[in-house]
């Protein structure tokens, strides 16, 4: 019995958990229903607690290189300590609230290349941390940006790709510590205007700030730059838009900054270092960002089903631990 219950303390023949969602399809702003089935192991046990959290992947930019990492964003515990006798079956259902920020990882059925997150179980027994239980979360779009997803398709924008950022956004209420980033190449009409448009959404209970950063790569004689337009739209107005024609309008507003920041960079009549205001106006600002490459202020979702952005990992396919569970 004593060799058991030491056993136990290192996990061999200790408690055991399943997750089970009660529909892993949700989006942000909404509930996420399951329950944490324990079964007791060989020995009676301890629980601390019982935690579950969502987990994803996200890039780190350091030192000039990037890496990426598995990132804990969200959690709610579950339950407090109670006592678990040897064999004993017990299921604790959860409601964990889905926050506004949440990125998006699948459209239309379809997950998107690129992203992944998980809902990952903890079991504090004996002082000691149990991963548990990784289980797949399909997070779908708000209805708005849904709308603007699509818009951005029938402007022949085609999708690059898709991911996280860690970073805060200049001029946005943020509460995550990271933001998704999603690039487009240019739609055909804007070929000889910008060659990329990055898409970020921060939403929250009201509504959605959409931020468009779009990037014109410098010449022989000229450098890149990058504009950068805010906006913003209501959950309401979800049904009420003519959706592409208020996109379009967005991206021109956003790339006819150009020709206003070259007059204001040294050489083209400026005092140097005079730059364009960094602050954001009603109904949209802009700020300017220079250099050779985007990462910048972007992202969201992507359309699915469209443009060519199907081919994502499934993730039900990784569930033996986190790293394989991210891997890409």
């Amino acid at each position: 019995m004593v060799f058991k219950k030491m056993l136990g303390a290192l996990g061999v023949g200790g408690p055991s958990v399943d997750t089970v969602l009660s529909n892993p399809n949700t989006r942000p702003g909404l509930m996420l229903d399951g329950q944490v089935n324990l079964r007791g192991g060989e020995v009676p046990a301890d629980i601390d607690s019982v935690t579950v959290s969502l987990v994803t992947r996200v890039e780190v930019e350091q030192g000039g290189s990037e890496f990426g990492g598995v990132s804990e964003f969200h959690r709610l515990v579950v339950s407090g300590p109670f006592h678990l006798a040897a064999k004993q079956q017990l299921s604790i259902p959860f409601q964990l609230p889905m926050p506004w920020e949440t990125p998006v990882t699948h459209m239309y059925g379809q997950s998107l290349y690129g992203m992944t997150m998980g809902l990952r179980t903890e079991l504090a027994v004996a002082r000691a941390i149990d991963k548990g239980d990784l289980d797949p979360v399909a997070v779908h779009p708000l209805p708005v940006q849904e709308r603007i997803l699509e818009a951005f398709s029938a402007l022949g924008f085609r999708f690059k790709g898709a991911d996280l950022e860690h970073g805060r956004l200049y001029g946005v209420q943020q509460t995550l510590p990271f933001y998704q980033e999603i690039e487009y190449y240019a739609a055909p009409q804007y070929a000889g205007t910008v060659n990329e448009v990055e898409l970020t959404f921060v939403s929250n209970p009201a509504g959605v700030d959409v931020i468009l950063e779009c990037d014109k790569r410098g010449g022989f004689f000229t450098g890149g730059q990058d504009t950068i337009g805010r906006f913003t739209v209501s959950h309401a107005e979800a049904d009420r838009q003519d959706w592409v024609a208020l996109v379009d309008s967005w991206v021109q507003a956003t790339t006819s900054r150009y020709g206003a920041l070259r007059a204001q960079q040294p050489g083209y009549g400026a005092p140097h270092g005079y730059g364009a205001p960094q602050g954001y106006g009603a109904p949209h600002g802009y700020q300017q960002r220079r250099g050779p490459g985007m990462g910048g202020v972007v992202a969201g979702a992507a359309l699915g089903v469209v443009g060519g952005m199907v081919a994502g990992e499934m993730l039900e396919d990784a569930f033996g631990g986190d790293e394989g569970f991210f891997e890409e």
